[in-house]
């Protein structure tokens, strides 16, 4: 299978020639100093600290001190014992600026894998610092696999619980609403057992934390018997994909559609469960994808409606691609190009008009956006910080290449998504205050009050997230 994003790149490739074309490097693995990064240099540069970044390159801090506890007993030593500000870092793929902190960071990468199961619940125990790639393959020895999950599985649990990481699927909650418990240390050490029978509260809300409240140790997931899943991609006309989003959302277990700047196309994938055998998976490098379509943005800068014909040319005949793979395998991408995202997440009702708006504001007044953007649903739930709170959702995601500047764009894109009552997924940029979140969320003071009761020193709070929840 060649993923979405891999099959755009071969098809505009074979209608642009890309063998003729000047040579454009894309390597995932180019570093962006700190000024790049728009990063502040405090005093852990200054004292030659070496420089923690995202995945990314947009946040950089110079922490004292970096600590990887082995033990939950070494975690609450260090925490109940810390001075200045202690943040958690997972893989680093939060766009936001909730790790940086020039005190001390701390990676639960020593603290992973599946620590039990149970098979009549459907139910497994798995350490916070566990990556969702690493998760697939242990459960599928128990019979068990995740229900939903994201497109990118480089993330830690615990990181992609606290920011609410989400997959696609009109039925599907974000990760957190499959939670069911889950262990968290505290500012003075504590550990505490939470779920919907002890700690409620807490449970409710550190099922989505920020790392706010402490760090997350356990987690106590609701799984389902190991299952395949049958993946169509296909293209069809951005007009027809969004006239009829809602069909395909509702008669498909997995939908999402993407759509790529000045093309007049989308790109449709579906994924429901089959009894099919696996299929063959062919691996294609995604850089081919980004330098093919930032060369056909360049070539063509000088006319909009000739990129169009160019990127249209590239889906001309393209077949349907349909592949099968276990779960875990199926749903995620590799992500091998750095980007920076906005994503912000809306009513399911106004969700397909803001997409329209978007794309016109882009292609009307940002010619040089060329990377795709996503769009996907997400089923309510009742957590207390969880953007789907109350509400059935679509996400909408705009990117930048990572050595371009993300601010005018985002910043235009971002009153459209107010506009419509977005609210931002907590590890993607935006500019949303204190205040303006508080009114988006009921339980927006409760979290203040029990962040306040469990670290009153604000042990877990940097500089983002006391602006976030003013806090001096």
């Amino acid at each position: 299978m060649i993923n979405r994003r891999n099959l755009l790149g071969t098809m505009v490739a074979s209608a642009v020639g890309v063998a003729a074309a000047p040579t454009i490097t894309l390597a995932g693995g180019t570093e962006l100093s700190s000024s790049d990064a728009g990063a502040e240099v405090g005093a852990g540069a200054a004292r030659g600290n070496i420089p923690w970044r995202n995945w990314s390159g947009s946040q950089t801090c110079y922490p004292d001190a970096r600590k990887a506890p082995g033990t939950i007993a070494e975690l609450q030593a260090l925490i109940s014992s810390a001075t200045g500000c202690v943040r958690p870092v997972g893989a680093g793929h939060s766009f936001t600026p909730l790790v940086p902190t020039d005190d001390t960071i701390v990676s639960l990468s020593r603290m992973s894998g599946v620590v039990s199961h149970d098979a009549g619940r459907m139910q497994a125990v798995i350490k916070g610092g566990t990556r969702l790639g690493d998760i697939g393959g242990p459960l599928a020895q128990l019979g068990q696999a995740m229900i939903n999950m994201p497109d990118i599985d480089e993330q830690t649990l615990a990181g992609a619980l606290g920011t609410a990481t989400h997959g696609t699927g009109a039925t599907l909650g974000c990760l957190p609403d499959f939670v069911e418990g889950l262990q968290l240390v505290t500012a003075n050490g504590e550990l505490l057992n939470c779920d919907r029978d002890h700690n409620r509260e807490v449970f409710e809300a550190a099922r989505v934390n920020l790392g706010a409240l402490g760090v997350v140790t356990e987690v106590r997931m609701q799984n389902m018997a190991e299952y395949r899943l049958k993946r169509e991609v296909d293209i069809l006309p951005l007009q027809d994909m969004l006239d009829s989003a809602e069909d395909f959302a509702s008669n498909n277990r997995n939908f999402e559609m993407y759509y790529v700047p000045f093309s007049g196309l989308g790109v449709r994938d579906i994924q429901n469960i089959t009894q099919e055998a696996p299929s063959a998976v062919e691996k294609v490098d995604q850089n081919d994808l980004m330098e093919t379509l930032m060369q056909v943005r360049d070539w063509t800068s000088w006319s909009s409606r000739v990129r169009e014909l160019v990127l249209a040319s590239g889906f001309k005949d393209l077949p349907k691609e349909v592949s099968v793979a276990n779960s875990w395998k199926s749903y995620p991408t590799e992500r091998n190009v750095r980007f920076n995202e906005m994503e912000y997440h809306l009513p399911r009702e106004y969700a397909p008009q803001a997409f329209r708006e978007v794309i016109t504001l882009v292609e009307k007044h940002f010619t040089e956006v060329f990377i795709p953007f996503e769009f996907r649903y997400v089923k309510g739930d009742d957590i207390w910080l969880s953007p789907f709170h109350g509400r059935e959702s679509c996400s909408i995601a705009i990117h930048r290449y990572f050595k371009e500047d993300y601010q005018p764009v985002f910043q235009a894109v971002e009153q459209i998504f107010k506009k419509y009552h977005g609210r931002p997924h907590w590890g993607k940029l935006h500019t949303m205050t204190g205040p303006e979140l508080a009114g988006q969320y009921e339980h927006w003071q409760d979290f203040k009050t029990l962040r306040q009761q469990l670290d009153p020193n604000g042990k877990f709070l940097n500089k983002h997230l006391r602006n976030l929840f003013e806090i001096t």
